[in-house]
């Protein structure tokens, strides 16, 4: 842990490293976390033909998207924050009761305001847990005039043996926007969800909690979110992962996107003032429950919502 952050600032990769073979890897091109390790077992998919070359987002891991979901009129698809070069504001730190913490920071630039003509600041704050991963994140607007509007999510991709075995929950009664259908809007009728083809879903007001079953090791995985209303749930198939030069034609099995965030309904962001969400990943076999106010919003970023 006596890393400095110039240190880690000049490679590309930062690693939280808990101990008993749990580490978290965030590459500094887009904060994309492309590791997470519980007991030495990899939680995330990672496509074995994603680009590291820092021009392209990392098909994998948790690309970061900001401050657009889906395709931009003025930019990149997802946005820029995702193919963007993040600093490292605090290096790994171990806290008291062992756990690991990083913060990364992206705010405007040449680049940002040549797409889109804003100052903001964004603060991200990684925990690593023994079987927990907690993502905290802080949107600020500096300006003392204008306002703007964003969506933000966690692109989530789960490391599965078979997502045809797979089941999410929390997602019943919940309207959803069906991309593979012309965006036709319907209702889910079913108490858990599963994935047998082409799916991409924009589930809208959904709960605070799913859980997806038979991940690594047959384990479950539980999401816990809070200020993200929106739940994406994604996987190419067959046919969509030949279009992708960065994703292997048979690895559709071996993924699924459970992505939280804001999307339906942008979030609207006025001068002076700043947007908190958080996420918690928790791998679990046996009954056990996440303490819900630690994915609720904390006074801990303030230091760091300054703009400079």
């Amino acid at each position: 842990m006596a890393t400095t952050a110039a240190a880690m600032a000049a490679t590309s990769v930062v690693v939280l490293d808990r101990g008993n073979n749990t580490t978290c890897t965030i590459n500094l091109h887009g904060a994309t976390v492309v590791s997470w390790r519980v007991n030495n077992q990899e939680q995330l998919f990672v496509s074995k033909l994603a680009s590291f070359d820092g021009k392209k987002a990392i098909r994998g891991g948790i690309p970061f998207v900001f401050p657009q979901f889906g395709a931009w009129s003025f930019g990149p698809q997802h946005g820029f924050a995702r193919i963007t070069r993040w600093h490292l504001e605090r290096p790994p730190d171990r806290l008291h009761n062992g756990d690991v913490e990083a913060i990364f920071s992206l705010m405007d630039n040449d680049f940002t305001r040549s797409i889109w003509n804003y100052q903001f600041r964004i603060t991200y704050r990684l925990i690593l847990r023994e079987k927990e991963l907690h993502f905290h994140i802080g949107v600020y607007n500096p300006s003392k005039e204008l306002s703007f509007t964003f969506n933000m999510l966690l692109h989530t991709y789960l490391k599965v043996p078979d997502v045809r075995r797979c089941q999410i929950t929390g997602l019943q009664g919940c309207h959803f926007i069906d991309k593979t259908r012309e965006n036709a809007l319907y209702q889910e009728g079913r108490e858990v969800v599963t994935v047998n083809e082409w799916t991409d879903r924009i589930y809208q007001h959904t709960p605070q909690e799913h859980v997806i079953t038979n991940v690594v090791s047959g384990r479950k995985m539980r999401l816990h979110k809070y200020n993200f209303p929106d739940t994406v749930i994604w996987n190419p198939w067959v046919d969509r992962s030949r279009e992708m030069s960065d994703f292997g034609d048979d690895e559709f099995p071996n993924m699924l996107c459970v992505e939280a965030g804001n999307v339906t309904s942008p979030v609207i962001l006025l001068p002076g003032t700043a947007f908190e969400a958080s996420q918690i990943l928790q791998q679990f076999k046996c009954p056990y429950t996440i303490d819900p106010s630690s994915c609720r919003k904390k006074n801990y970023l303030t230091n760091f919502l300054q703009y400079d």
